[in-house]
């Protein structure tokens, strides 16, 4: 973790957020670092619109002052050592968090907000955030046991070299933090058949291909080993699609990290299926982390 930069909660007033904010004052307290609560308003859009709730104040201006104030109230019961400040932005919730995000630490969403389509599994603003922002975003999601960190276990997932080395590095320190094992997952396909000469074909040997994902796994985490000594790791390469793996896996740990690929000047989505997929069923709360291509 970056010291002295806040953790920053995208807090709407949802159900969906308060788990998010409980998980995020945890997480603060663990790392000896300062909690932001932030929610995003348009509410100046429709002051002409809304009743007066008092001299000068739109009702929505009051709603969006009382749910940083409810929800610094919840993260203070939750640890009152843990420092508190709050902000309301004149913006869309996820913009909100993207300009926040160039001076955080982390930006920590809940699964699902006030819109329209609660139904979702994944609201719009944690899609948004977790695709777009330039530091790590952790959607908090998952079962009782995932979001309560008793199964004392991190995930990693190993993916290329251009997308894990942060991610790694991100949840080596984690571990450290909550003093858990580190399970460092490596997937490996296998394809039906390899060329051996010209128009022939072999059944390919899925040993080679188990130890070739093993010798990459080893040289993408080696650095982050090295600089955490302490921490317990247990890697694995297993045959299967990564995010059938890690969402099965998730069942059994307190969170699960992934890379993802930030381009510059890209501003679409920029995460892949395997991001998509956790992001949406992960039983645990899931950690996106950038890495800037």
């Amino acid at each position: 973790m970056m010291m002295d930069l806040p953790l920053v909660v995208g807090v709407d007033g949802s159900d969906g957020s308060l788990p998010a904010i409980d998980w995020a004052v945890d997480e603060a307290a663990r790392h000896g670092l300062p909690l932001r609560l932030v929610h995003g308003s348009l509410w100046e859009r429709y002051e002409n619109l809304t009743p007066k709730a008092g001299p000068g104040r739109p009702a929505a201006q009051v709603m969006a002052d009382h749910i940083v104030a409810s929800a610094a109230e919840r993260a203070g019961r939750r640890n009152p050592d843990v420092k508190v400040s709050t902000d309301v932005h004149l913006a869309d919730a996820a913009d909100a968090l993207l300009h926040e995000g160039n001076n955080a630490t982390a930006l920590i969403t809940g699964s699902r907000g006030r819109g329209a389509l609660r139904g979702l599994l994944l609201g719009s603003v944690g899609l948004a955030v977790s695709a777009r922002a330039h530091c790590p975003v952790i959607v908090v999601r998952g079962d009782p046991a995932g979001l309560a960190g008793t199964h004392e276990r991190i995930l990693l997932g190993a993916g290329e070299p251009d997308t894990t080395e942060e991610a790694a590095r991100f949840a080596f320190r984690e571990a450290e933090a909550r003093g858990c094992v580190l399970d460092v997952v490596r997937t490996w396909r296998r394809p039906a058949y390899r060329t051996t000469g010209p128009d022939t074909l072999a059944e390919t040997p899925g040993r080679d291909h188990a130890e070739e994902a093993g010798t990459e796994l080893d040289a993408l985490v080696r650095d982050a080993v090295a600089d955490h000594p302490g921490v317990r790791v247990r890697r694995a390469t297993v045959e299967g699609p990564a995010r059938e793996v890690l969402v099965h896996r998730s069942a059994a740990a307190d969170l699960v990290i992934v890379g993802a690929r930030r381009r510059q000047g890209h501003f679409g989505l920029q995460f892949g299926r395997v991001a998509h997929t956790l992001l949406h069923h992960a039983q645990c709360p899931v950690a996106v982390v950038p890495q800037r291509v």
